[in-house]
């Protein structure tokens, strides 16, 4: 596995402005930045993603299906409910892992369910930015496995 998507969703290009509180300070150019290093010590080829419309992120991923090997997704708020972006992510031919940067069990109950878990070989929440680390080593697993 060497090339991998990094998804991120609605709202995800605020961050280290909002809610620091839950989502920490780091911004998204800071969490992509430690994810490239953490890509080029692992001989890993990224492609981040963001957007805040569910279309954009559904025609992301058919674009990449024949480029990529794998993907985190932190697909924010549409975890909870787009049946249209667990589809997208069921239709492509590589492994998912869900990451979230708060611990959505801990959430609001309408937080605590994840349509997209179920096509993705794991779901990873609450270790704030290090939280799409662990996705990707989840994915390494997968390749040595």
């Amino acid at each position: 596995m060497k090339h991998i998507l990094i998804v991120h969703g609605p709202n995800l290009n605020l961050l280290g402005e909002r809610e620091p509180e839950v989502y920490g300070s780091m911004t998204l150019a800071d969490i992509n930045a430690e994810l490239e290093t953490f890509a080029q010590q692992h001989h890993l080829t990224l492609k981040n993603f963001q957007s805040n419309h569910e279309g954009g992120l559904i025609d992301f991923i058919h674009e990449q299906r024949h480029w990529a090997d794998g993907m985190v997704i932190n697909p924010g708020a549409y975890t909870h409910y787009s049946y249209a972006l667990r589809d997208a992510i069921a239709g492509v031919n590589f492994s998912t892992v869900e990451v979230h940067l708060s611990d959505i069990s801990q959430r609001e109950d309408f937080r605590k369910v994840s349509v997209i878990e179920p096509v993705c070989v794991a779901q990873v929440s609450g270790l704030g930015w290090k939280s799409y680390i662990a996705g990707l080593e989840k994915l390494l697993d997968l390749k040595k496995a």
